[in-house]
């Protein structure tokens, strides 16, 4: 995991809501049957990793999402890095209202997600939990939100 610097985002914190969240049995682990674990510098330098969570300004989720157009606003899955935008993390979005934490799982499982090869999936209902692969980001379209991929 890195954080860029003057991000304003304590490293050592994000790491621990992130390792949690990945190692949540409500997560990828238990659906996909996946194991997530952290790796040395040395082996990300030498490319020995399946995917890199990295927390990064608006500006620069915008360069390492590129193609993908973030506009300065939303988080990407890209050349095997999951690219959480600083923005979201810290303020969160409208359907989740004050529970910041419960959207930064959300994040961390919705953009893992896509380096497990899920795409985007519609809400199945009006009240129901919102699948993890619907960018709740962008609007619940009805469904309640839910940070977790076994719920929904």
């Amino acid at each position: 995991m890195q954080v860029e610097r003057g991000a304003g985002v304590n490293a050592s914190e994000a790491a621990k809501i992130i390792a949690a969240t990945l190692g949540d049995a409500r997560g990828w682990q238990t659906r996909d049957k996946v194991r997530f674990r952290a790796v040395s510098p040395a082996a990300v330098a030498e490319g020995k990793v399946d995917m890199t969570i990295v927390l990064a300004s608006p500006e620069l989720t915008d360069k390492l999402c590129a193609p993908l157009e973030t506009q300065g606003q939303v988080s990407c899955f890209n050349l095997r890095k999951v690219v959480l935008n600083v923005r979201r993390w810290t303020e969160g979005v409208p359907g989740y209202g004050t529970n910041l934490a419960a959207y930064r799982q959300y994040m961390v499982n919705h953009e893992v997600g896509h380096g497990l090869y899920h795409g985007h999936v519609a809400c199945p209902g009006a009240g129901q939990p919102a699948p993890i692969m619907l960018q709740q980001t962008k609007g619940l379209d009805g469904c309640a939100p839910n940070p977790w991929p076994t719920v929904g």
